[in-house]
């Protein structure tokens, strides 16, 4: 049997680099570590492999690249459709190259390419200092920052991708290289799909004062209450809703004034604004993700949420599942997030609200309200799509057109740097696929 040498192999390997932890398919610990965030993943790694430092990486990839074994990269294992695992392919988890180094000037930090979104949160806060981050603490930073990096501070300092200023690759032969610019251009909106991604070099700010906290609105006709909602926040936009909300500048009582007009958008129930920290909003927000979820997600950018669009969704809200796994999110690209000093293949850079339209042991459900607001949205829908959510399976059948609706014009650029930084297709099993 093809995976019994491989594995046996494998194991003579792993005996001349005994620093790299092995867990093998006959391990106790495989069922539980072979597991990412979206569990309905059934495939079974040939063995799970996490290596302890940089020079581990560089052998495994060249141990891969050698025995023409195809692998597959996990930090903590969010991608929405589970594609860190990969039936037979060789796991190699970085969840071990953890750490968030400031630089003295504290103009920069140096991160770890396995470190997770809580620990840079909770580092950079303790030195006075932010950085974009998402909300769900467990989330690989890397992989949220380099494919674009939507967040709460996105409006007041750009997406993840564009914070990324350098970064150390351990390339397809094995070879630990600094990015130059073209690299950089493909690592900010297209990942590893041009090697592993040992450190990221990312822009950070001073930030000591925060205003943020839940508004919970009458739900009684949550669907009369969205659309309202929605309505009078079209108007609070013509006004021009500071780059700095979620408050993250340094005067509260504005933020406490802007706060007041978000809380009179609608009926409210509950008002939680309150000064805060980052490390209690990702403590707080963790607490409400559920560990594993099983299905899928969809995804649309909307130009505006029209009337009509409005009235899609607050349809989906009022029959939204009692479900963890259930939710609708509406993320704004506005502010610096629209545009960027950096290369990048990032595309999606007009204004739009990105719509994560999760699903999870709800499926159906959330297929009939992404199909909703699609036909209800026909002039506002956006011809790119957010990768980090976008449910490849829609378009299996023709990855030119999942490519196009990703990347939209850089689809050209992502291949062009293929060629030249991986031309033998080492990467094969990132996102996105790309042969």
């Amino acid at each position: 049997m093809a995976t019994t040498t491989q594995l046996a192999d494998l194991e003579s390997f792993l005996q001349e680099n005994p620093k790299i932890h092995y867990i093998a398919p006959s391990s106790p610990d495989y069922a539980d570590a072979r597991i990412v965030y979206n569990a309905s993943r059934a495939d079974n790694p040939l063995a799970i492999v996490q290596p302890q430092c940089h020079s581990d990486v560089c052998a495994l990839i060249k141990y891969a690249k050698r025995k023409s074994l195809p692998f597959t990269l996990r930090v903590g294992g969010h991608n929405l459709e589970g594609r860190a695992v990969v039936e037979d392919a060789l796991l190699i988890d970085l969840r071990a190259l953890t750490g968030v180094t400031v630089a003295p000037d504290q103009k920069c930090a140096t991160i770890q390419g396995g470190t997770l979104q809580g620990e840079v949160g909770n580092t950079l806060w303790a030195a006075g200092l932010g950085t974009p981050i998402g909300l769900i603490p467990s989330v690989g930073y890397a992989g949220w920052a380099v494919y674009g990096g939507y967040g709460p501070f996105s409006a007041h300092w750009g997406l993840g991708v564009d914070q990324i200023i350098a970064a150390t690759v351990v390339n397809s032969d094995g070879e630990i290289i600094q990015a130059d610019e073209a690299l950089l251009e493909g690592i900010r909106g297209a990942g590893g799909l041009y090697g592993v991604i040992l450190e990221l070099v990312v822009k950070v700010y001073p930030i000591s004062k925060i205003l943020t906290g839940p508004i919970i609105f009458d739900s009684a006709d949550i669907h009369k209450t969205f659309v309202r909602y929605n309505a009078e926040y079209r108007k609070l936009e013509a006004e021009g809703i500071p780059a700095e909300f979620v408050w993250s500048g340094m005067d509260l009582e504005e933020g406490q004034f802007w706060s007041r007009k978000i809380v009179s958008l609608g009926p409210v129930v509950m008002n939680a604004i309150a000064p805060t920290t980052v490390p209690e909003i990702l403590a707080n927000t963790g607490a409400h993700v559920p560990s594993r979820v099983y299905g899928s997600a969809f995804t649309h950018n909307v130009s505006i949420i029209s009337s009509e669009t409005a009235e899609a969704i607050g349809r989906g809200i009022a029959k939204l599942p009692k479900d963890p796994g259930t939710i609708i999110s509406i993320h704004q690209l506005r502010g610096k997030s629209t545009k960027s000093h950096v290369a990048s293949v990032f595309d999606a850079r007009d204004p739009h609200f990105m719509l994560e339209i999760l699903g999870f042991s709800k499926e159906a459900w959330a297929a009939g309200v992404a199909e909703d607001v699609s036909q209800a949205s026909q002039h506002n829908v956006l011809p790119t799509g957010y990768i980090s959510l976008y449910n490849s399976l829609l378009q299996a059948d023709s990855p030119a057109a999942y490519l196009e609706k990703t990347y939209g014009s850089k689809v050209k650029v992502l291949k062009i740097l293929k060629s030249r930084f991986d031309p033998e297709n080492v990467f094969q099993l990132t996102v996105p696929t790309l042969k």
